[in-house]
């Protein structure tokens, strides 16, 4: 058993095809199927069902991925752990990430200065919804990840606060007041978010015992903010998802914090800090800074 053998496993079980793993991995199709043979006749056990080109996890191979993704996480926190005895910065680092709050505002902050020190890093970014990120952290299919505080599950790093804000057209009445209640919103359509706050505004209403007038369901900031600037609805985001020179090209909304205010904790999330390599370290660090 070797790691390249469990890399190609992990990574077969990722995407679920021979072709894109060997175009991945920079491999031929019969590396592939020779490492897995040799898996499964080292651990006695079938880890993959085949259909010509398309593979799915037997349950053994289901049940086997998480302590191969273990030892392969082990295997790159002691390449990183001798790289930076060396002196040399460099590696990759996976990111998850929610929502424009993460995407379009934390992380342009905090890679600007982390690009700047370690300028050798690769850094890859897999943006989902808040509950695709912890399932990422999981299964160490990204090294840390934005998470909304308190999470329990991981060992966490608090960045910032966030609140959540009213997106309205400004001819409605409500838009003349300094702040706006939950109950305020219940007369006019509603648009959802389905990105990484859909949940937390969710709660919000739930917890106020509250039914907005869902019609409509979208996932990019643009697309709400192009829906609530045509008077088709009114619509409630996180504040860090919004960019002022954004907010300038659309003259028919205006923003309003919630009253009472609702604040949220962002942070980021490993699966365990004493497993962390010297380059999460090292970014953990500098978005704590912020």
């Amino acid at each position: 058993m070797t790691l390249t053998q469990l890399e190609i496993f992990s990574k077969l079980a990722e995407l679920k095809n021979f072709t894109l793993t060997a175009q991945q991995l920079n491999i031929s199709q019969s590396a592939i199927s020779h490492a897995l043979k040799s898996l499964e006749k080292k651990w006695e056990t079938q880890l993959f069902y085949r259909n010509n080109n398309e593979v799915e996890l037997t349950a053994a191979g289901q049940g086997l991925l998480p302590y191969v993704n273990e030892m392969l996480n082990v295997s790159t926190i002691i390449h990183q752990q001798v790289m930076d005895l060396k002196g040399f910065k460099t590696g990759s680092l996976r990111i998850g990430s929610f929502g424009a709050s993460s995407s379009n505002v934390l992380l342009p902050l905090i890679l600007e200065n982390f690009s700047r020190k370690y300028p050798e890093v690769e850094v890859l970014i897999f943006e989902g919804t808040d509950k695709e990120v912890l399932q990422w952290i999981d299964e160490r299919k990204v090294d840390l990840g934005f998470v909304v505080l308190p999470e329990s599950r991981f060992d966490t790093f608090a960045v910032l606060e966030d609140i959540f804000v009213a997106l309205i057209p400004k001819h409605l009445p409500i838009a003349q007041q300094s702040a706006v209640k939950l109950e305020e919103l219940m007369d006019y359509p509603f648009i959802l978010t389905n990105a990484g706050s859909q949940n937390h505004v969710l709660e919000l209403f739930r917890a106020a015992q509250l039914t907005p007038q869902v019609k409509y369901h979208l996932s990019q900031i643009l697309s709400i903010l192009n829906m609530v600037n045509s008077n088709a609805a009114v619509s409630i985001v996180a504040d860090l998802s919004l960019d002022q020179n954004i907010l300038q090209l659309y003259p028919n909304i205006v923003k309003r914090p919630l009253s009472p205010n609702i604040k949220r904790s962002i942070g980021l999330a490993v699966k365990n800090k004493q497993q962390m390599t010297p380059i999460t370290k090292a970014f953990i660090e500098i978005a704590t800074q912020l």
